[in-house]
């Protein structure tokens, strides 16, 4: 049961940002758009590396694999694999009117939420990922350390869910449905969480390469996405002060809970 809530975690953080479609106008404050993806991304960058890049070190380690091994594998074919994705997904970013991936006649909301989904994508494998170590009662991975990532991503995905709801909003759409949109956006964190856990059996012999492959996924968010879009135009430098805040809030989670 604790494991089920654990899931529900980071799906709660989306839906309560997406709820403030109801509280806010039309445009979100550029700057406080600004602080919170350098937020978001102050916690994924600290989350990669305190609660998967090091937990996968330590496991192979604790195997007697050369250390690096399965955490730079790992980690670069994360990075592929949402390169992939970003391909082939079709997508539409914040404040942009260029759809990427494969070609499609999707509607622009739709568009815009699968960006935000695409985010997920790599949160949900990573919350998997770590409770699937829990299961497997791996001493380098406790349930309050799983539950510390959990409740990280939670928070950044707060700033997400609004980022989501309240630009569809502007575009003309209800607020009950800019909400569900939003709201939506995150399910695909639990379910892919979910799909990793049945397949526990399977991911525990190659977790050190699963816990990097989730971290490399998440930094490539980042790097290509929320980091770019923080910094764009005037106000950068709130949008550092977002991660500084981000990485640290992050840290303390893992540290303080790990």
């Amino acid at each position: 049961m604790q494991i089920f809530w654990g899931l529900l975690i980071p799906l709660a953080g989306t839906t309560l940002g997406a709820g403030m479609v109801f509280f806010m106008r039309n445009q979100m404050n550029v700057k406080l758009e600004k602080f919170l993806l350098g937020f978001a991304s102050g916690v994924m960058i600290a989350a990669s590396v305190w609660s998967l890049i090091i937990p996968s070190i330590d496991i192979a380690k604790e195997h007697q694999t050369v250390a690096w091994v399965p955490a730079s594998t790992g980690f670069i074919c994360g990075i592929i694999f949402l390169l992939i994705l970003d391909s082939l997904i079709p997508h539409l970013h914040l404040k942009s009117n260029q759809p990427e991936g494969i070609k499609t006649k999707l509607k622009k909301t739709t568009m815009m939420v699968l960006a935000v989904t695409l985010h997920n994508i790599p949160e949900g494998m990573a919350v998997g990922v770590i409770f699937a170590g829990v299961l497997a009662q791996n001493a380098k991975i406790t349930l309050a350390g799983a539950f510390a990532l959990s409740i990280g991503i939670a928070i950044q995905n707060f700033p997400e869910g609004a980022i989501i709801s309240i630009p569809l909003k502007a575009e003309g759409m209800s607020k009950p449905k800019a909400f569900a949109y939003g709201a939506l956006s995150g399910i695909v964190e639990p379910v892919g969480a979910a799909v990793t856990i049945a397949l526990t059996n399977t991911v525990i012999p190659v977790l050190p390469y699963l816990l990097s492959f989730a971290a490399g996924a998440m930094i490539y968010v980042v790097v290509e996405e929320l980091i770019p879009e923080s910094q764009s135009g005037e106000h950068s430098n709130i949008a550092t002060i977002g991660v500084a805040v981000g990485f640290v809030l992050m840290m303390i989670l893992d540290v303080a809970l790990g």
